[in-house]
C-alpha cells in the first residue's frame, strides 16, 4: 500500500486510491529517456512586432524570423519567442495574480463559482497512476473574464490584470497564426472569423511540489486541440516534449514565451505543421506556475484541408471536442487526430 501525504487539493488521496485500485507501483508513470533540449528553436520578434504596429524594423529581419517560425512549426512543433511585445511588468502581475488565486483554500477554488466554475484538479477520468495529473487548474473561456460576477469580492483585482493578458497574447497569437497561413499560400486573417477572442480560452496551472515521486506526470503526454499554444511558464522546469521519438526536457528561458502548434493547424496544413505530444513532469520539492492561451474556433467551425488531396476528412471543432472526451472517458487517454484520417 502506498502512503501518500495530505493535500489540497487531495491529490495524494486519489492517486492512493488508483495504486490501490489497481495494485500498481508508481513507477508505471515513470519516464523513459530524457534528454536536454538544446536545440529548441528562439526566435526574437523584435523587428515582426515593430513592423506589425508601425514602428519599422529591417523587412529582411522581418522575413527572416517569418520563416524561421514556419520551419520550427513544421520541424518540432514548439519554439519560443523573446521580444514579443508583452512586456515583463504585465507577466509579473499576471503572476502575482495566479500565486494569490491559487493560495486560497481548496473550498473556495472548487465550490465558490470562481471564474465561472473553471476549476480542475487531478484527472477525475484516471483509471490508472499513468493516466493521472498532479496538478490544479482554471481553464477559463475568454467570453467570461470581463463579468465581474465571476471574481467575487476577493479577487477583484485578477479581472483588470486578466483582461489586459488576454488581449496582449491574443493579438501575438493571431499574429502568428497569420504567419503560419500565409507561408501556405492563404491571407493572414483567413481565421480572423472563426477565431475571435471569445472562442480562446486561458488556463492558469499549479503544479504542488509532489512528495511520491520525482517521476509523476504534472500534466500527462498530450496534444493540444487547438490551433496553437502560447505558454507563459516560471523558471522550475518540468516541461517535455517528444522529438524523434524521445523525450526531451525544456529548459526555462524568463525572458522567452514557448509557441506550439494544436492538432488543428496539423489537420488544416495537411500534417506540415506539427502537433507535438507533450507533458509536463512534477517536482519533488518546488511547485510551479503556468499559464497558457489556446486559439480556439467556435464550436460550429468547420476544419478541412488548406490543400487536397486531404490526409483527414472533414470535421468541426465541436465534433473534434466531443471525440476527444469521449476517447477520455471510454479508455483513459485522448486518440486525436488519427481518429479522423480518411
Amino acid at each position: 500500500m502506498v502512503v501518500v501525504p495530505d493535500d489540497i487539493p487531495p491529490l495524494g488521496e486519489q492517486y492512493g486510491g488508483l495504486v490501490i485500485s489497481r495494485g500498481q507501483e508508481e513507477k508505471e508513470v515513470g519516464i523513459l529517456e530524457v534528454e536536454e533540449c538544446g536545440g529548441l528553436p528562439l526566435i526574437d520578434l523584435e523587428d515582426l512586432i515593430r513592423g506589425e504596429e508601425g514602428r519599422g524594423g529591417d523587412e529582411r529581419k522581418r522575413r527572416e524570423c517569418a520563416a524561421a517560425i514556419c520551419r520550427a512549426s513544421s520541424e518540432w512543433g514548439f519554439f519560443q519567442v523573446v521580444n514579443h511585445g508583452i512586456s515583463p511588468e504585465l507577466m509579473l502581475k499576471m503572476r502575482r495574480e495566479q500565486v494569490k488565486l491559487f493560495q486560497s483554500t481548496f473550498h473556495t477554488k472548487s465550490c465558490c463559482g470562481v471564474l465561472d466554475n473553471s476549476y480542475r484538479w487531478g484527472n477525475p477520468t484516471a483509471s490508472s497512476p499513468s493516466q493521472f495529473s498532479w496538478s490544479e487548474a482554471f481553464h477559463i473561456p475568454l467570453a467570461k473574464i470581463s463579468h465581474h460576477s465571476c471574481y467575487g469580492d476577493d479577487f477583484t483585482s485578477l479581472r483588470e490584470v486578466l483582461m489586459e493578458f488576454a488581449a496582449a497574447v491574443s493579438r501575438l497569437a493571431r499574429l502568428l497564426a497569420g504567419i503560419l497561413a500565409e507561408n501556405l499560400g492563404h491571407p493572414r486573417g483567413v481565421f480572423g472569423n472563426v477565431c475571435n477572442e471569445n472562442n480562446a480560452f486561458v488556463r492558469l496551472n499549479r503544479y504542488p511540489a509532489c512528495p511520491l515521486s520525482s517521476q509523476m506526470f504534472g500534466l500527462i503526454p498530450h496534444t493540444d486541440s487547438d490551433f496553437l499554444t502560447i505558454l507563459l511558464q516560471d523558471q522550475v522546469g518540468g516541461l517535455q516534449l517528444l522529438k524523434d521519438n524521445k523525450w526531451v526536457a525544456v529548459k526555462p528561458n524568463q525572458d522567452a514565451l514557448i509557441v506550439n502548434i494544436g492538432d488543428l493547424f496539423q489537420a488544416w496544413s495537411n500534417d506540415f505543421y506539427k502537433s507535438v505530444e507533450h507533458k509536463v513532469m512534477a517536482n519533488a520539492k518546488m511547485e510551479r506556475y503556468s499559464i497558457a492561451y489556446f486559439l480556439c474556433p467556435s464550436y460550429d467551425s468547420i476544419i478541412g484541408s488548406c490543400k487536397e488531396p486531404s490526409v483527414y476528412k472533414r470535421f468541426t471543432f465541436g465534433e473534434y471536442r466531443t471525440q476527444v472526451q469521449e476517447d477520455v472517458k471510454r479508455i483513459g487517454h485522448k486518440i486525436g487526430l488519427p481518429r479522423f484520417l480518411l
